[in-house]
């Protein structure tokens, strides 16, 4: 039994980056030798095994062969006669196919039967073997890889690879939980935008997310929009997410936010009137087709809807911020309401030439939220039972008050 460490970790190691979890792959064993050991078997599709200490994963060395079509169409074999080259091959890139352990000597080793470490200095993501054609998925985690390592570039044979695998349609069998499952990822990584560059230049991004690729071409007003380019737009604003190290939730707002400009009639360009709500309809259906949690679709639905209000909340008066406070469930939810203003503060500025611009709609709605939560609603509730009042009648009178509240503050603003 031969133990190597593998993948990422070495990579980082060689990158000089922070490593967090080590994968380890075994050569020579087999389940019974490893149960024997009292590794806890937890593998599904192939032998993988917890350390009875570390609990980190020890996968049994194995090779794959293609039996069908997408990710899931593969027979795994193990045996002791796996070599670790052979394991190695399987790896998606060359980076992650470099793997440490012991030589003869017993002294620490780096095995690179594929010259990982050399596309490390050059800064490339490469294929290791024709191999890499069988798994759709790979195409999504080399996007991912270039929008983390940002200096990295995908390696012309590689890209090739990748568009021939959309063009024979291996991109359209994805399934929807791996999709969201790297695209989320590729989101969190300091420069997302690269991610769908890759995507679109190899032709998966009109495969797997056909309503962001529509935006590339679509013009906007320059007064507005000096990159003019709405694909341009909100990559830089993926960007901008990034550089103010947004959630994932305020990430995933930011890609679909402007969806609808690219249903936008021909005749109406570069004016997009009443693209929020289409925005709303499209990005519904993306986070169904794709599963998206709960929490990323219910602020981007309403970040999609009301980002050009609170763009404008700066002419608003009194009543008409209670009511944008109110669609955006601000009272019931202020920390959601946080993460909309960031989102809307991340479309501002992620707009050529107002990257360092500052965003006051974010202080001033944020000021007229604290007016409204001033109102002591049951004290309200109780006068009007006492009144005989009840249900919207109720409800009529809270808003009344509310917007008293912000009347009164934005006097004082006015004043000083």
């Amino acid at each position: 039994m031969q133990i190597y460490m593998v993948g990422g970790a070495v990579r980082d190691r060689l990158l000089g980056r922070p490593v967090n979890d080590h994968d380890w792959v075994v050569v020579g064993a087999t389940p019974e030798d490893m149960a024997a050991r009292g590794f806890v078997p937890v593998g599904r599709d192939f032998p993988v095994f917890l350390h009875p200490k570390t609990h980190e994963e020890y996968a049994l060395a194995r090779t794959e062969r293609k039996s069908g079509r997408g990710y899931r169409g593969f027979v795994v074999q193990t045996s002791p006669d796996v070599t670790l080259e052979e394991d190695l091959a399987r790896r998606d890139l060359t980076i992650n196919a470099i793997a440490v352990g012991a030589d003869s000597t017993g002294a620490e080793a780096i095995f690179d039967p594929y010259n990982g470490r050399q596309d490390i200095e050059r800064r490339l993501l490469r294929h290791v073997t024709d191999a890499f054609r069988e798994d759709p998925v790979r195409i999504l985690r080399v996007a991912r890889f270039a929008a983390r390592f940002t200096d990295f570039s995908v390696a012309p044979e590689t890209m090739q690879l990748m568009r021939e695998m959309v063009q024979h349609g291996e991109a359209d069998h994805l399934v929807a939980e791996r999709v969201w499952q790297e695209l989320s990822r590729g989101l969190m990584e300091p420069q997302p935008s690269r991610m769908f560059a890759v995507l679109r230049e190899c032709g998966a991004l009109a495969v797997v997310l056909p309503e962001f690729d529509r935006l590339w071409g679509v013009p906007q007003r320059p007064e507005y929009h000096p990159e003019v380019d709405t694909g341009v737009h909100v990559m830089m604003v993926l960007d901008m997410a990034a550089r103010l190290s947004a959630p994932l939730a305020v990430r995933f707002a930011c890609l679909v936010h402007d969806l609808g400009k690219g249903t936008t009639p021909q005749d109406m360009l570069p004016r997009h009137i009443g693209h929020e709500q289409r925005s709303s309809r499209l990005l519904q259906a993306v986070a169904e087709r794709l599963r998206v949690p709960v929490d990323c679709r219910e602020l981007a639905d309403v970040v999609a809807r009301e980002h050009g209000n609170i763009h404008r909340s700066g002419e608003l008066g009194a009543a008409t911020l209670v009511r944008l406070l109110e669609r955006c469930d601000a009272i019931r939810k202020p920390a959601r309401l946080d993460e909309i203003l960031l989102a809307c503060e991340c479309d501002a500025r992620g707009r050529l030439g107002y990257e360092d611009a500052p965003y006051p709609q974010r202080a001033r709605i944020n000021a007229a939220l604290v007016a409204v939560q001033s109102v002591v609603t049951s004290s309200i509730a109780a006068q009007a039972a006492a009144q005989g009042l009840q249900g919207a009648k109720v409800g009529e009178r809270i808003h009344a008050a509310r917007v008293r509240a912000v009347a009164d503050w934005l006097g004082t603003t006015s004043t000083h």
